[in-house]
């Protein structure tokens, strides 16, 4: 009998982990990643402090964000969209994008979702790229 087995799911507790730090007042909480076995999406959920914003970037996937908590911007291919709790994105892979805190008092919380393990992040200004799993590594 082989002792290597298949996953066989995860129950994950957003407070129970460390997030990593996105810079501008953004931090990551990262869910499901490859590390737990996932083979096809990634996801996690990200804090906006009041008035946070992150940069414009693309991703080489599509993404799905949910807005959990707070009020946002999210801005999809140069069109400004507001949105409250509960409202959701769909983005096609290579469209520009970014979410802004539209509060400058309260948090504000998205749940996003990567179809594929290897999401990588490209910024629109310097054209950097890295994967998206692996930025979860600067855990604050």
């Amino acid at each position: 009998m082989n002792d290597v087995s298949e996953p066989k799911g995860a129950v994950l507790r957003p407070d129970e982990i460390r997030p990593a730090d996105r810079g501008g007042g953004a931090k990551t909480i990262p869910l499901v990643h490859p590390g737990l076995g996932a083979k096809s999406l990634i996801n996690g959920i990200t804090i906006f402090a009041p008035g946070a914003a992150i940069a414009f970037h693309t991703h080489n996937c599509e993404e799905s964000v949910m807005v959990l908590e707070g009020d946002a911007v999210a801005v999809l291919d140069g069109v400004e969209h507001r949105l409250k709790a509960g409202d959701t994105t769909w983005i096609p892979a290579n469209v520009p994008h970014r979410f802004v805190n539209a509060s400058q008092t309260n948090e504000m919380r998205i749940f996003w979702t990567y179809a594929d393990v290897a999401a990588t992040r490209t910024l629109v200004e310097t054209g950097e790229t890295r994967f998206v799993a692996a930025e979860h590594a600067k855990r604050v």
